[in-house]
C-alpha cells in the first residue's frame, strides 16, 4: 500500500512542479510510446499468443495496429484539441470575453481487462498522455505474459513519476482504488465496475466505466443471410468470443430462422475447417475459471446445441457453438457469455424484440441486419445501447471519429480519438472582463433597478 501511495505522491509532485505538461512534451511522449511499442512489438504479439491463443494477424489488427492508429491521430490533432476556444457571451459576461480551457485532471489510474490486455490498457493511456496527465497503469493479472511485456516496455520508456505500471491481483486493484487519484478509467465486468464506482465515490473521484452486457443481433426477413452470417460469426468468434461488444445472442425472424442457423454453421466451417481445435486462427479461453463458467453453461443447455459444444480444458479450448430454440429460461440467456457460444432465438414481430431486449437492458452494443431502412432506423432509435452497426458487427469500435462507450449498466463515459482527449481533460470556463467599462446595474443598492433588469434579461 505504501509503495502505491509513494508512486501517486511522486506523480502529484511531478505535476505540481511542472504546473502543466506542454503540448510539445505530450507529443514527444506519444512518439516515445509508439517507438517503444514498435521495439516490443514481437514480444507483445507472442505474449498475446501465449495468453489468449491470438493469431498474429488478429493480435496486430485488434491490439497493436489499433493503438498505432490512435497515437498517430492524437499526434496529428493534439494542437487543435488543446487550443483555447473562444465562445459567445451571454449578458452576464458583458463587457468581456468567454473561453474554454482544456486542462489535465492530474494523476490518472487506468485498470485494464484480460480480453484485449494490450489495446484496452494502452488506448486510454494515449488519451491520458494527450490530456497532460500522469498515469498509473494496472494490467490484468490473468494475462501474465502481456503484463510482463507492458511492465518492461513502460519502465524502459518513461520515469515512474510520469507513467508507472503496478502488477498484482484484485487486492492490488482494491488498494489502488482506496488512493486519491484525480481520475479513474476502468474496463471490465459490471460487478467490478460497481466496486470501482463505490470506492471512487468516497473520494469523489470522476470515473469512466467501460463494461459490457448481452449485446443482441437482430436479423429481419429482408437481410442478406450469407453476408449477415459471415459478419455476425466474425464478430462473435474473434478472440474466441472474449470481446465486450461481441454479438451475445441473435434474434432471427421466424421466416429466415432455420436458413440463418444453417448459414452460421456453414460459415464456421469456412472460417476454421473441420479441425477447429488445431486451427491457429481460433483463439483460446483465458483461464480455467472462465473455462468452468462456459462449460457450466454448455452443460446446462446441452439439449439446445445444434453445432459445436466441444470442451478441452487442457488446451483452454471451447469450440464455436450454436444453440437453437433458445428462450429466456435457458442458462445461456442468464448472463453475458464472453465466449464462442451463440444462442439463436426466433421472433415474430417488434413486440417480441422488445420483450427479449427488455430483459437485458442497456447493452454495450446492438446490431441489426436488414435491407429495410425503416426497420433498422426504428431499432436504432427505440432501444438504449452504447453503440452498434447496421449490417455489420464491431466495426463501430474501430474509429477515431466515433465515441465508444456504454450507457447505464454497460458503462459511462466514452473514448477513442478526440473523445479520449475529452475524457482525460476538464473543460474550464473562463470569463475575462474589461475594466474600461463598469456596469453598476447588478450592484446594490437595488432601489428601482428591477424594471431595468427585467427589460435587459427578456
Amino acid at each position: 500500500m505504501n509503495r502505491y501511495k509513494d508512486i501517486l505522491d511522486a506523480q502529484k509532485k511531478y505535476l505540481e512542479n511542472k504546473g502543466s505538461i506542454s503540448v510539445d512534451e505530450r507529443i514527444r511522449n506519444l512518439k516515445k510510446l509508439k517507438t517503444s511499442i514498435k521495439k516490443y512489438e514481437n514480444d507483445i504479439l507472442e505474449a498475446l499468443r501465449l495468453d489468449l491463443g491470438k493469431h498474429e494477424f488478429e493480435a496486430y489488427l485488434n491490439e497493436v495496429g489499433f493503438v498505432y492508429g490512435s497515437i498517430d491521430d492524437a499526434i496529428k490533432n493534439i494542437k487543435t484539441w488543446t487550443k483555447v476556444k473562444k465562445v459567445k457571451n451571454d449578458s452576464a459576461q458583458f463587457p468581456g470575453k468567454s473561453y474554454i480551457y482544456k486542462c489535465h485532471y492530474g494523476s490518472v489510474l487506468i485498470i485494464g481487462p484480460y480480453n484485449y490486455p494490450f489495446q484496452l490498457l494502452i488506448e486510454p493511456l494515449v488519451g491520458a498522455i494527450a490530456g497532460g496527465n500522469t498515469v498509473v497503469l494496472k494490467p490484468s493479472e490473468y494475462t501474465a505474459n502481456v503484463e510482463k511485456v507492458i511492465i518492461e516496455m513502460i519502465k524502459d520508456t518513461f520515469n515512474e513519476e510520469y507513467i508507472a505500471v503496478v502488477s498484482g491481483d484484485y487486492q492490488v486493484n482494491s488498494a489502488l482504488l482506496d488512493l486519491e487519484f484525480d481520475y479513474i478509467f476502468f474496463t471490465g465486468s459490471v460487478n467490478v465496475g460497481k466496486i470501482v464506482m463505490e470506492k471512487a465515490s468516497k473520494n469523489l473521484i470522476p470515473v469512466t466505466l467501460e463494461l459490457g452486457g448481452k449485446s443482441p443481433v437482430i436479423v429481419d426477413n429482408s437481410a442478406n443471410l450469407k453476408i449477415s452470417a459471415k459478419r455476425i460469426m466474425w464478430g462473435k468468434l474473434i478472440n474466441a468470443g472474449q470481446t465486450c461488444v461481441a454479438p451475445d445472442y441473435v434474434l432471427a425472424h421466424e421466416d429466415i430462422y432455420d436458413d440463418l442457423v444453417k448459414e452460421f454453421i456453414k460459415v464456421i466451417k469456412e472460417f476454421y475447417g473441420e479441425d477447429i481445435k488445431n486451427n491457429k486462427d481460433f483463439g483460446r479461453i483465458v483461464n480455467e475459471k472462465h473455462m468452468n463458467r462456459l462449460n457450466d453453461i454448455l452443460e446446462a443447455d446441452k439439449e439446445k446445441i445444434v453445432f459445436g459444444g466441444e470442451v478441452d480444458f487442457e488446451n483452454r479450448f471451447i469450440s464455436p457453438t450454436i444453440l437453437k430454440n433458445v428462450d429466456l429460461n435457458d442458462k445461456v440467456m442468464s448472463e453475458e457469455l464472453f465466449g464462442p457460444i451463440l444462442p439463436v432465438i426466433k421472433y415474430k414481430n417488434m413486440e417480441d424484440i422488445k420483450h427479449y431486449i427488455s430483459k437485458h437492458k442497456n447493452p454495450l452494443a446492438l446490431y441489426v441486419f436488414s435491407e429495410n431502412k425503416a426497420f433498422s432506423e426504428e431499432v436504432i432509435t427505440r432501444f438504449s445501447f452504447g453503440g452498434g452497426c447496421v449490417n455489420d458487427t464491431i466495426s463501430h469500435v474501430a474509429s477515431n471519429y466515433l465515441p465508444f462507450g456504454g450507457i447505464g449498466s454497460s458503462g459511462m463515459g466514452s473514448y477513442h480519438g478526440k473523445s479520449s482527449f475529452d475524457t482525460f481533460t476538464h473543460s474550464k470556463s473562463i470569463v475575462k472582463k474589461s475594466t474600461k467599462l463598469d456596469i453598476k446595474l447588478v450592484f446594490p443598492p437595488y432601489k428601482n433597478k428591477i424594471n431595468a433588469i427585467k427589460k435587459f434579461m427578456k
